[in-house]
């Protein structure tokens, strides 16, 4: 049944949409299957993401036809299909009126992922208006809270050198809690891996207060504030609280030094809003793990990992992975930066649409994933600033001269881009990042060609 006629009017102007207020706007891919229109499946995907079904039906009156979606642009040849939502249409909360991610995700990305008629439907963008960004509760925290905690200046502070415990599962309480300290000699903050929580080899209950301890003293050795994200990563919103309560009453006096991490993709929008609400007082952690099976360039179906970071500051996310952009292991490419910018930034350009914030707080860029000290420079000159936080596991365990080592070869990479200074001959001033080099010698190959001969062999 072609259902254009109700549910598609290209008539309709994108920028009186977004000029009028009253819409959510989705920018896809879409492309139907063989053997249908163009329109005719553009208007079944909106039908389907809003009042409609398949058939005709009795109930419908004339107010109902009035909260459609709407497919406002279609050009087949790119594949670009853009559909408008009445505000109207989506769930608000009974207590106070808020709206919700999940009815955003359940109407744009819900059931219209398997109809028959479309071969494939990702959403690379969408815009909010005003009114929309109001009703969402945005971070409570920011990077700025952190370098206020370090002694650093709430403006462009800076790069904030962190680590993963590795390896990430297997160490039981007392080496977990080791490996924490040596880094914190040279480091600043530490994030529990996602898989790490309450294993039987390494109870919660007995790991966080040695971490608390282990804090406490590298504090004291350094004289430095430390930072710790706790995974608080559960299936029931009563077990997540308690390992946040728990782990609060453990650091005591510091407590304000503690993220709370939480796999917002596996465990879905309600644990991320449980944490935002529950302790507004902490930096919340956004983990993405898993989000390749819909996010990566290859999957056609889903959304992008840019949609996904825009989610998370909406939801209140203070900082989340956004992946290495191709300087690291993982996928990624180099203007992968704009995923950064979309949601550090209080306007910014994405791939559709243009989108204002309206003074909601940032999210922090989170950078993991395969980096150390030999990548960050080139990193840094892509993104065009240092204000992450880095997660670098390997890039600190594995450095020639332990962890403090590997910490510390990391602010160095990050003062050798801010003096624009040639990293072959910083590396002769500065032994813990030219031991990056004897460490990473695959990669010291690759982006520093003859080093050996430039800097010497490490020792």
């Amino acid at each position: 049944m072609d259902q254009s006629s109700r549910y598609a009017d290209l008539s309709l102007r994108e920028e009186d949409l977004i000029a009028g207020g009253k819409h959510i706007l989705v920018a896809y891919k879409m492309k139907p299957k063989a053997g249908y229109g163009y329109l005719a499946s553009a208007a079944h995907f909106a039908a389907e993401s809003s009042t409609g079904t398949n058939v005709e039906v009795s109930t419908t009156d004339d107010f109902t036809k009035g909260v459609d979606a709407l497919v406002y642009h279609i050009d087949e040849a790119t594949e670009d299909m853009r559909i408008a939502y009445p505000l109207e249409l989506f769930d608000r909360n009974m207590i106070d009126g808020r709206m919700m991610i999940v009815s955003f995700l359940t109407l744009a990305i819900g059931n219209n992922q398997g109809m028959g008629d479309i071969a494939h439907a990702k959403m690379i963008d969408f815009f909010f208006p005003p009114r929309a960004i109001q009703l969402f509760d945005g971070p409570a925290k920011d990077i700025s809270d952190l370098w206020r905690i370090l002694g650093r200046p709430i403006k462009d502070g800076g790069y904030i050198a962190g680590t993963i415990i590795k390896p990430k599962l297997g160490l039981r309480p007392e080496p977990f809690a080791e490996a924490a300290y040596q880094f914190w000699l040279g480091g600043d903050f530490i994030k529990n891996d996602e898989p790490q929580g309450n294993q039987v080899f390494s109870p919660l209950k007995k790991t966080i207060p040695l971490v608390a301890d282990a804090m406490k003293r590298a504090m004291d050795k350094t004289g430095q504030p430390k930072l710790f994200s706790a995974n608080i990563t559960a299936d029931d919103h009563y077990e997540m609280c308690a390992r946040a309560d728990f782990i609060l009453e453990t650091f005591g006096p510091d407590a304000d030094k503690v993220a709370f991490l939480v796999d917002g993709f596996v465990g879905g929008p309600g644990m991320i809003t449980t944490a935002r609400r529950q302790y507004p007082a902490q930096y919340l952690h956004y983990h993405r793990a898993g989000h390749g099976m819909i996010t990566s360039p290859s999957a056609l179906r889903g959304y992008t990992a840019f949609v996904l970071a825009k989610v998370a500051r909406l939801q209140g996310a203070s900082g989340i992975h956004v992946g290495t952009m191709g300087y690291g292991k993982m996928e990624g490419e180099n203007d992968d930066r704009i995923i950064a910018y979309m949601i550090e930034r209080d306007e910014c350009q994405g791939p559709v649409y243009y989108q204002n914030w309206y003074g909601m707080k940032p999210t922090t860029p989170i950078i993991s994933g395969g980096m150390n000290a030999l990548r960050l420079p080139g990193f840094f000159e892509n993104l065009g600033h240092g204000n992450v936080i880095n997660t670098a596991g390997g890039g600190s365990y594995g450095h020639i001269d332990g962890p403090a080592a590997g910490a510390l070869s990391l602010r160095q990479a990050y003062e050798c881009w801010k003096a624009k200074a040639d990293p072959i001959e910083w590396a002769k001033e500065h032994k813990e990042f030219a031991g990056a080099f004897a460490s990473f010698p695959q990669d010291a190959d690759q982006l520093y060609p003859g080093w050996r001969d430039k800097i010497g062999a490490h020792r």
